[in-house]
Protein backbone atom coordinates (compact mmCIF):
# COMPACT_ATOMS: atom_id res chain seq x y z
CA UNK A 1 0.00 0.00 0.00
CA UNK A 2 0.90 3.86 -0.53
CA UNK A 3 -0.17 6.78 1.57
CA UNK A 4 -3.14 7.71 -0.08
CA UNK A 5 -3.01 11.54 0.60
CA UNK A 6 -6.89 11.46 1.01
CA UNK A 7 -6.75 13.25 4.46
CA UNK A 8 -9.24 15.95 6.08
CA UNK A 9 -7.47 17.08 9.57
CA UNK A 10 -9.77 17.73 12.44
CA UNK A 11 -9.94 18.66 15.84
CA UNK A 12 -6.72 18.89 17.71
CA UNK A 13 -3.03 20.07 16.11
CA UNK A 14 -0.39 17.90 14.92
CA UNK A 15 2.82 17.71 15.83
CA UNK A 16 5.72 19.28 15.09
CA UNK A 17 7.89 16.82 12.93
CA UNK A 18 9.23 14.13 15.06
CA UNK A 19 8.02 15.18 18.31
CA UNK A 20 4.82 14.22 20.15
CA UNK A 21 1.45 15.88 20.16
CA UNK A 22 0.83 18.07 23.13
CA UNK A 23 -2.95 16.77 23.31
CA UNK A 24 -4.82 14.15 21.42
CA UNK A 25 -4.50 14.71 17.60
CA UNK A 26 -7.76 13.35 15.49
CA UNK A 27 -8.36 13.09 11.29
CA UNK A 28 -10.71 11.70 9.37
CA UNK A 29 -9.52 9.39 6.73
CA UNK A 30 -11.65 10.04 3.22
CA UNK A 31 -15.32 8.53 3.40
CA UNK A 32 -15.21 5.01 1.31
CA UNK A 33 -18.21 4.59 -0.71
CA UNK A 34 -17.49 0.79 0.10
CA UNK A 35 -17.58 1.08 3.87
CA UNK A 36 -17.85 3.84 6.22
CA UNK A 37 -16.23 7.20 8.09
CA UNK A 38 -12.54 6.05 9.26
CA UNK A 39 -11.05 8.65 11.87
CA UNK A 40 -7.44 8.28 13.48
CA UNK A 41 -6.82 9.89 16.97
CA UNK A 42 -2.84 10.05 18.63
CA UNK A 43 -3.02 10.16 21.48
CA UNK A 44 0.09 11.79 23.68
CA UNK A 45 1.58 8.60 24.46
CA UNK A 46 2.27 7.96 20.74
CA UNK A 47 -0.47 4.89 20.73
CA UNK A 48 -3.45 5.08 17.95
CA UNK A 49 -6.47 4.80 17.40
CA UNK A 50 -8.19 3.81 14.26
CA UNK A 51 -11.97 3.40 13.92
CA UNK A 52 -14.22 2.57 11.33
CA UNK A 53 -18.19 3.55 11.61
CA UNK A 54 -20.72 0.95 9.86
CA UNK A 55 -23.75 1.85 11.21
CA UNK A 56 -25.87 -0.95 9.25
CA UNK A 57 -23.32 -3.46 11.18
CA UNK A 58 -24.72 -4.23 14.64
CA UNK A 59 -21.23 -5.92 15.92
CA UNK A 60 -18.01 -4.49 16.67
CA UNK A 61 -14.63 -5.46 16.44
CA UNK A 62 -11.78 -4.34 18.49
CA UNK A 63 -8.44 -5.01 18.56
CA UNK A 64 -5.20 -4.22 19.86
CA UNK A 65 -2.40 -4.60 17.84
CA UNK A 66 1.74 -4.14 18.43
CA UNK A 67 4.38 -4.19 16.22
CA UNK A 68 6.19 -6.82 17.59
CA UNK A 69 6.28 -10.47 16.23
CA UNK A 70 9.46 -13.11 16.39
CA UNK A 71 11.61 -11.49 14.34
CA UNK A 72 11.86 -8.97 17.06
CA UNK A 73 13.72 -11.78 19.53
CA UNK A 74 17.14 -12.91 19.84
CA UNK A 75 17.99 -16.79 19.52
CA UNK A 76 17.55 -17.26 23.28
CA UNK A 77 14.57 -15.02 23.36
CA UNK A 78 12.80 -17.29 20.04
CA UNK A 79 9.08 -17.89 21.45
CA UNK A 80 8.59 -15.01 23.43
CA UNK A 81 5.88 -13.20 21.51
CA UNK A 82 4.21 -16.08 21.53
CA UNK A 83 5.14 -17.14 25.01
CA UNK A 84 3.44 -13.61 25.93
CA UNK A 85 0.28 -13.80 24.22
CA UNK A 86 -0.58 -16.70 25.60
CA UNK A 87 0.29 -15.17 28.92
CA UNK A 88 -1.43 -11.84 28.55
CA UNK A 89 -5.04 -13.49 28.91
CA UNK A 90 -4.30 -15.18 32.08
CA UNK A 91 -4.84 -12.20 34.89
CA UNK A 92 -4.47 -8.74 35.72
CA UNK A 93 -4.48 -6.82 38.81
CA UNK A 94 -7.92 -6.65 38.42
CA UNK A 95 -9.26 -9.60 36.60
CA UNK A 96 -8.33 -13.49 36.76
CA UNK A 97 -8.26 -15.71 33.61
CA UNK A 98 -11.87 -16.80 34.60
CA UNK A 99 -12.86 -13.00 34.50
CA UNK A 100 -11.72 -12.02 31.11
CA UNK A 101 -12.87 -14.63 29.36
CA UNK A 102 -16.44 -15.13 31.57
CA UNK A 103 -16.97 -11.74 31.14
CA UNK A 104 -17.13 -11.53 27.09
CA UNK A 105 -18.57 -14.42 26.78
CA UNK A 106 -21.80 -13.55 28.88
CA UNK A 107 -22.62 -11.21 26.09
CA UNK A 108 -22.07 -13.64 23.79
CA UNK A 109 -18.67 -12.24 22.52
CA UNK A 110 -15.65 -13.48 21.65
CA UNK A 111 -11.64 -13.12 22.43
CA UNK A 112 -9.10 -14.27 20.88
CA UNK A 113 -5.10 -13.29 19.66
CA UNK A 114 -2.63 -14.24 17.62
CA UNK A 115 1.58 -13.80 17.15
CA UNK A 116 3.18 -13.18 13.64
CA UNK A 117 6.54 -12.64 12.45
CA UNK A 118 6.06 -8.90 12.63
CA UNK A 119 2.99 -8.00 14.82
CA UNK A 120 1.29 -9.51 17.48
CA UNK A 121 -2.86 -8.68 17.81
CA UNK A 122 -5.26 -9.45 20.84
CA UNK A 123 -9.20 -9.17 19.58
CA UNK A 124 -13.25 -9.28 20.66
CA UNK A 125 -16.10 -9.51 18.69
CA UNK A 126 -19.07 -8.07 20.31
CA UNK A 127 -22.74 -6.64 19.67
CA UNK A 128 -22.48 -2.40 19.98
CA UNK A 129 -24.04 -2.22 22.80
CA UNK A 130 -21.32 -3.94 24.65
CA UNK A 131 -18.54 -2.27 22.70
CA UNK A 132 -17.39 -0.09 26.57
CA UNK A 133 -16.90 -4.23 28.13
CA UNK A 134 -14.84 -5.33 25.59
CA UNK A 135 -12.55 -2.35 25.21
CA UNK A 136 -12.37 -2.34 29.21
CA UNK A 137 -11.78 -5.95 29.40
CA UNK A 138 -8.84 -5.83 26.39
CA UNK A 139 -7.15 -2.81 27.32
CA UNK A 140 -7.35 -4.38 30.95
CA UNK A 141 -5.36 -7.88 29.47
CA UNK A 142 -2.77 -6.06 27.44
CA UNK A 143 -1.63 -3.02 29.31
CA UNK A 144 -2.17 -4.97 33.04
CA UNK A 145 -0.81 -8.73 33.01
CA UNK A 146 0.57 -9.58 36.12
CA UNK A 147 2.58 -12.70 34.23
CA UNK A 148 2.40 -15.01 37.40
CA UNK A 149 5.08 -17.60 37.99
CA UNK A 150 2.49 -20.51 38.05
CA UNK A 151 0.31 -18.89 34.94
CA UNK A 152 4.24 -18.97 33.07
CA UNK A 153 4.40 -22.58 34.31
CA UNK A 154 1.07 -23.81 33.13
CA UNK A 155 1.27 -21.78 30.00
CA UNK A 156 5.12 -23.26 28.89
CA UNK A 157 3.38 -26.50 29.46
CA UNK A 158 0.60 -25.77 26.69
CA UNK A 159 2.86 -24.30 24.60
CA UNK A 160 5.50 -27.52 24.44
CA UNK A 161 1.94 -29.14 23.26
CA UNK A 162 1.55 -26.35 20.91
CA UNK A 163 4.82 -26.99 19.76
CA UNK A 164 4.93 -30.96 19.87
CA UNK A 165 0.78 -30.87 18.04
CA UNK A 166 2.60 -28.90 14.97
CA UNK A 167 5.28 -31.79 14.34
CA UNK A 168 2.79 -33.74 14.32
CA UNK A 169 1.31 -31.66 11.12
CA UNK A 170 3.65 -32.10 8.29
CA UNK A 171 1.66 -30.16 6.22
CA UNK A 172 2.52 -27.05 8.82
CA UNK A 173 5.75 -28.35 9.22
CA UNK A 174 6.53 -28.14 5.56
CA UNK A 175 6.28 -24.28 5.68
CA UNK A 176 8.41 -23.67 8.36
CA UNK A 177 11.00 -26.37 6.72
CA UNK A 178 10.86 -23.88 3.90
CA UNK A 179 11.17 -20.70 5.26
CA UNK A 180 14.08 -22.20 7.51
CA UNK A 181 15.76 -23.57 4.17
CA UNK A 182 15.50 -19.84 2.63
CA UNK A 183 16.24 -17.30 5.68
CA UNK A 184 18.39 -20.22 8.08
CA UNK A 185 19.16 -18.44 11.14
CA UNK A 186 17.78 -14.97 10.43
CA UNK A 187 14.52 -14.63 12.30
CA UNK A 188 12.55 -15.13 9.63
CA UNK A 189 13.61 -18.52 9.23
CA UNK A 190 12.52 -19.06 13.11
CA UNK A 191 9.24 -20.75 14.32
CA UNK A 192 6.98 -18.27 16.06
CA UNK A 193 6.16 -20.62 18.96
CA UNK A 194 10.04 -20.90 19.27
CA UNK A 195 11.40 -24.82 20.29
CA UNK A 196 11.07 -26.93 23.02
CA UNK A 197 15.05 -25.63 23.70
CA UNK A 198 14.02 -22.28 23.82
CA UNK A 199 10.56 -22.41 25.38
CA UNK A 200 11.76 -25.22 28.38
CA UNK A 201 14.27 -22.69 30.05
CA UNK A 202 12.73 -19.14 29.35
CA UNK A 203 12.58 -17.46 32.97
CA UNK A 204 9.19 -15.02 34.11
CA UNK A 205 12.19 -12.38 34.42
CA UNK A 206 12.71 -12.59 30.27
CA UNK A 207 9.13 -12.64 29.45
CA UNK A 208 8.66 -9.74 31.80
CA UNK A 209 10.91 -8.08 30.76
CA UNK A 210 10.86 -8.14 26.81
CA UNK A 211 6.82 -7.21 27.51
CA UNK A 212 7.50 -3.89 29.49
CA UNK A 213 10.55 -2.77 26.79
CA UNK A 214 8.45 -4.22 24.02
CA UNK A 215 4.68 -2.96 24.55
CA UNK A 216 4.91 1.03 24.42
CA UNK A 217 2.40 3.37 23.27
CA UNK A 218 4.36 4.38 20.23
CA UNK A 219 4.69 0.37 18.84
CA UNK A 220 0.26 0.37 19.50
CA UNK A 221 -2.65 0.63 17.18
CA UNK A 222 -5.92 0.07 18.42
CA UNK A 223 -8.55 -0.38 15.49
CA UNK A 224 -12.38 -0.96 15.63
CA UNK A 225 -14.95 -1.41 12.94
CA UNK A 226 -18.19 -1.67 13.46
CA UNK A 227 -21.56 0.37 14.49
CA UNK A 228 -19.52 3.11 16.88
CA UNK A 229 -18.54 6.39 17.50
CA UNK A 230 -15.17 7.86 17.22
CA UNK A 231 -15.09 9.88 19.65
CA UNK A 232 -16.81 7.60 22.58
CA UNK A 233 -14.14 4.71 21.52
CA UNK A 234 -11.20 7.11 22.22
CA UNK A 235 -12.48 8.42 25.51
CA UNK A 236 -13.12 4.48 26.48
CA UNK A 237 -9.66 3.53 25.87
CA UNK A 238 -7.95 6.36 27.83
CA UNK A 239 -10.21 5.67 30.22
CA UNK A 240 -9.42 1.78 30.38
CA UNK A 241 -5.50 2.56 30.53
CA UNK A 242 -5.68 5.34 32.96
CA UNK A 243 -2.85 4.22 35.50
CA UNK A 244 -1.28 1.28 33.50
CA UNK A 245 1.67 0.90 32.23
CA UNK A 246 0.72 1.91 29.22
CA UNK A 247 -0.55 5.56 30.58
CA UNK A 248 2.75 6.93 29.49
CA UNK A 249 4.48 10.05 28.74
CA UNK A 250 3.86 12.05 25.68
CA UNK A 251 5.85 10.20 22.82
CA UNK A 252 5.67 10.21 18.75
CA UNK A 253 4.09 6.98 17.56
CA UNK A 254 6.94 4.95 15.88
CA UNK A 255 7.77 4.51 12.27
CA UNK A 256 6.59 1.74 10.60
CA UNK A 257 9.13 -1.20 10.53
CA UNK A 258 11.72 0.10 7.69
CA UNK A 259 12.05 -1.88 4.51
CA UNK A 260 16.11 -1.78 4.42
CA UNK A 261 18.45 -3.13 4.54
CA UNK A 262 17.20 -6.12 2.81
CA UNK A 263 17.24 -9.20 4.08
CA UNK A 264 20.16 -11.29 3.32
CA UNK A 265 18.86 -15.08 2.31
CA UNK A 266 20.40 -18.36 1.51
CA UNK A 267 21.38 -19.77 -1.63
CA UNK A 268 19.02 -22.57 -2.82
CA UNK A 269 19.07 -25.34 -1.03
CA UNK A 270 16.96 -28.39 -0.40
CA UNK A 271 15.99 -29.39 2.93
CA UNK A 272 13.84 -32.88 3.85
CA UNK A 273 12.19 -34.34 6.89
CA UNK A 274 12.40 -38.05 7.12
CA UNK A 275 8.76 -38.71 8.20
CA UNK A 276 6.71 -41.73 7.87
CA UNK A 277 3.54 -39.74 6.78
CA UNK A 278 0.95 -41.53 4.05
CA UNK A 279 1.63 -38.34 2.43
CA UNK A 280 4.39 -36.29 1.27
CA UNK A 281 4.54 -32.53 1.31
CA UNK A 282 6.64 -30.34 -1.02
CA UNK A 283 7.14 -26.83 -1.46
CA UNK A 284 9.45 -25.54 -4.56
CA UNK A 285 10.04 -20.98 -4.35
CA UNK A 286 12.39 -18.57 -3.76
CA UNK A 287 12.96 -15.21 -2.27
CA UNK A 288 10.22 -12.48 -3.35
CA UNK A 289 9.90 -9.34 -2.62
CA UNK A 290 8.86 -6.76 0.03
CA UNK A 291 5.30 -5.81 1.06
CA UNK A 292 6.08 -2.09 -0.23
CA UNK A 293 7.20 -2.76 -3.77
CA UNK A 294 5.88 -1.16 -6.40
CA UNK A 295 5.21 -4.79 -8.20
CA UNK A 296 3.03 -6.67 -5.64
CA UNK A 297 -0.22 -5.65 -7.40
CA UNK A 298 1.43 -7.14 -10.04
CA UNK A 299 2.52 -10.56 -7.76
CA UNK A 300 -0.99 -11.04 -7.01
CA UNK A 301 -2.42 -11.45 -10.48
CA UNK A 302 0.68 -13.49 -10.60
CA UNK A 303 0.06 -15.86 -8.08
CA UNK A 304 -3.61 -16.15 -8.88
CA UNK A 305 -2.79 -17.31 -12.58
CA UNK A 306 -0.07 -20.04 -11.07
CA UNK A 307 -1.87 -21.34 -8.30
CA UNK A 308 -4.30 -18.87 -6.86
CA UNK A 309 -7.83 -20.89 -7.72
CA UNK A 310 -9.20 -24.17 -9.29
CA UNK A 311 -8.91 -21.82 -12.50
CA UNK A 312 -5.05 -21.79 -12.03
CA UNK A 313 -2.50 -23.44 -14.41
CA UNK A 314 -0.83 -25.63 -11.44
CA UNK A 315 -4.61 -26.60 -10.30
CA UNK A 316 -6.25 -27.68 -13.45
CA UNK A 317 -2.70 -29.43 -14.51
CA UNK A 318 -1.45 -31.18 -11.14
CA UNK A 319 -4.94 -32.36 -9.72
CA UNK A 320 -7.65 -31.70 -12.62
CA UNK A 321 -5.87 -33.07 -15.84
CA UNK A 322 -3.84 -35.84 -13.83
CA UNK A 323 -5.09 -35.96 -10.50
CA UNK A 324 -1.84 -36.39 -8.50
CA UNK A 325 -2.46 -34.54 -5.67
CA UNK A 326 -5.69 -33.44 -3.82
CA UNK A 327 -4.06 -30.03 -2.53
CA UNK A 328 -1.79 -27.63 -4.88
CA UNK A 329 -1.58 -23.72 -4.77
CA UNK A 330 1.04 -21.68 -5.11
CA UNK A 331 1.21 -18.44 -2.86
CA UNK A 332 3.71 -14.92 -1.73
CA UNK A 333 4.22 -13.84 1.71
CA UNK A 334 5.30 -10.44 2.38
CA UNK A 335 7.77 -8.97 5.08
CA UNK A 336 9.03 -5.42 5.57
CA UNK A 337 12.23 -5.70 3.84
CA UNK A 338 11.69 -9.70 2.04
CA UNK A 339 9.33 -11.67 0.74
CA UNK A 340 8.66 -15.24 -0.54
CA UNK A 341 6.72 -17.00 -3.75
CA UNK A 342 6.25 -20.89 -3.61
CA UNK A 343 4.19 -23.55 -4.40
CA UNK A 344 2.86 -26.03 -2.32
CA UNK A 345 1.85 -29.96 -3.10
CA UNK A 346 0.61 -32.45 -0.78
CA UNK A 347 0.89 -36.13 -2.68
CA UNK A 348 1.83 -39.64 -2.48
CA UNK A 349 5.40 -40.19 -1.71
CA UNK A 350 5.76 -41.99 -5.19
CA UNK A 351 4.21 -39.12 -7.14
CA UNK A 352 6.77 -36.17 -5.71
CA UNK A 353 9.05 -36.15 -8.90
CA UNK A 354 5.83 -36.31 -11.35
CA UNK A 355 4.78 -33.63 -9.07
CA UNK A 356 7.88 -31.55 -8.97
CA UNK A 357 8.66 -32.11 -12.92
CA UNK A 358 5.80 -30.54 -13.93
CA UNK A 359 6.06 -27.54 -11.42
CA UNK A 360 9.75 -27.11 -12.23
CA UNK A 361 8.03 -27.03 -15.74
CA UNK A 362 5.41 -24.48 -15.59
CA UNK A 363 7.05 -21.93 -13.77
CA UNK A 364 9.88 -21.97 -16.07
CA UNK A 365 7.13 -21.95 -18.75
CA UNK A 366 5.61 -18.89 -17.26
CA UNK A 367 8.93 -17.24 -16.76
CA UNK A 368 9.91 -17.53 -20.49
CA UNK A 369 6.79 -16.98 -22.33
CA UNK A 370 4.41 -15.19 -19.58
CA UNK A 371 1.01 -15.34 -19.31
CA UNK A 372 -2.14 -14.50 -21.67
CA UNK A 373 -4.29 -11.59 -21.74
CA UNK A 374 -7.34 -13.96 -20.95
CA UNK A 375 -5.04 -14.76 -17.78
CA UNK A 376 -4.78 -11.27 -16.87
CA UNK A 377 -8.40 -10.26 -16.87
CA UNK A 378 -9.11 -13.36 -14.54
CA UNK A 379 -6.08 -13.03 -12.15
CA UNK A 380 -6.98 -9.24 -12.10
CA UNK A 381 -10.97 -9.73 -11.21
CA UNK A 382 -9.58 -12.44 -8.64
CA UNK A 383 -7.67 -9.87 -6.64
CA UNK A 384 -10.25 -7.04 -6.79
CA UNK A 385 -13.17 -9.30 -6.06
CA UNK A 386 -11.54 -11.75 -2.99
CA UNK A 387 -10.34 -8.27 -1.38
CA UNK A 388 -13.55 -6.51 -1.86
CA UNK A 389 -15.17 -9.94 -0.52
CA UNK A 390 -13.13 -10.42 2.58
CA UNK A 391 -14.73 -6.93 3.71
CA UNK A 392 -17.78 -8.46 4.36
CA UNK A 393 -17.72 -8.11 8.44
CA UNK A 394 -16.31 -6.09 11.22
CA UNK A 395 -13.24 -8.09 11.86
CA UNK A 396 -11.25 -7.99 8.00
CA UNK A 397 -12.32 -4.49 8.36
CA UNK A 398 -10.93 -4.18 11.30
CA UNK A 399 -7.65 -5.90 10.41
CA UNK A 400 -7.62 -3.58 7.11
CA UNK A 401 -7.51 -0.60 9.34
CA UNK A 402 -4.32 -1.98 11.69
CA UNK A 403 -2.77 -3.35 9.33
CA UNK A 404 -2.77 -0.44 7.08
CA UNK A 405 -1.29 1.86 10.04
CA UNK A 406 0.87 -0.51 11.42
CA UNK A 407 2.63 -2.18 8.14
CA UNK A 408 2.50 0.53 5.53
CA UNK A 409 1.81 4.28 7.74
CA UNK A 410 -1.37 5.18 5.94
CA UNK A 411 -4.88 3.11 4.92
CA UNK A 412 -5.37 3.14 1.19
CA UNK A 413 -9.14 3.71 -0.09
CA UNK A 414 -10.50 0.66 -1.40
CA UNK A 415 -10.99 2.57 -5.03
CA UNK A 416 -7.93 3.51 -4.86
CA UNK A 417 -6.20 -0.23 -4.09
CA UNK A 418 -8.95 -2.06 -6.80
CA UNK A 419 -7.55 1.08 -9.90
CA UNK A 420 -3.52 -0.01 -9.12
CA UNK A 421 -5.08 -3.37 -9.42
CA UNK A 422 -7.05 -2.38 -12.54
CA UNK A 423 -3.46 -0.50 -13.65
CA UNK A 424 -1.39 -3.67 -13.48
CA UNK A 425 -0.67 -4.91 -17.39
CA UNK A 426 0.68 -7.81 -19.23
CA UNK A 427 3.82 -6.34 -19.37
CA UNK A 428 4.31 -5.77 -15.68
CA UNK A 429 3.41 -9.39 -14.91
CA UNK A 430 5.55 -10.71 -17.37
CA UNK A 431 8.27 -9.06 -16.71
CA UNK A 432 8.18 -9.85 -12.78
CA UNK A 433 7.44 -13.49 -13.93
CA UNK A 434 10.93 -13.52 -15.83
CA UNK A 435 12.52 -12.37 -13.20
CA UNK A 436 10.89 -14.19 -9.43
CA UNK A 437 10.69 -17.41 -11.55
CA UNK A 438 14.10 -17.81 -13.10
CA UNK A 439 15.25 -17.21 -9.97
CA UNK A 440 17.17 -20.49 -8.01
CA UNK A 441 14.59 -22.23 -6.09
CA UNK A 442 14.64 -24.11 -2.82
CA UNK A 443 12.90 -27.40 -2.04
CA UNK A 444 11.30 -28.77 1.06
CA UNK A 445 10.01 -31.76 1.73
CA UNK A 446 8.31 -33.72 4.84
CA UNK A 447 7.89 -37.65 4.34
CA UNK A 448 9.14 -40.62 3.97
CA UNK A 449 12.55 -39.98 1.86
CA UNK A 450 15.96 -40.05 3.28
CA UNK A 451 17.71 -36.59 4.27
CA UNK A 452 19.52 -37.40 0.84
CA UNK A 453 16.85 -38.30 -1.12
CA UNK A 454 16.64 -34.90 -3.28
CA UNK A 455 18.61 -32.30 -4.95
CA UNK A 456 17.84 -28.73 -6.04
CA UNK A 457 18.29 -29.63 -9.39
CA UNK A 458 15.69 -33.35 -9.07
Amino acid sequence: MAPSGNVRHAAGSEPARGGAPARAVTRTLSDDPLGGTVRRTVLPSGLRVLTEAIPAMRSVSFGIWVAVGSRDETGPQAGAAHFLEHLLFKGTKKRSALDISAEIEAVGGETNAFTTKEYTCYYARVLDEDLPLAIDVMCDAVADSVLEPADVETERGVILEEIAMHDDEPGDEVHDLFARAVYGDHPLGRLISGTEETVTPMSRRQIQSFYRRRYTPPQIVIAAAGNLDHAVVVKLVRQALRGTPLDADPAAPAPHRAATPAVRTKPAATVVEPKETEQAHVILGCPGIDRTDERRFALGVLNNVLGGGMSSRLFQEIRERRGLAYSVYSYASQYADSGLFAVYAGCAPGKVDEVLELTRAELARVAAEGITEAELARGKGMSKGSFVLGLEDTGSRMSRLAKGELLYGDLMPVDELLTRVDAVTLDDVNALAAELLGRPMSLAVVGPFDEGAFSVSR
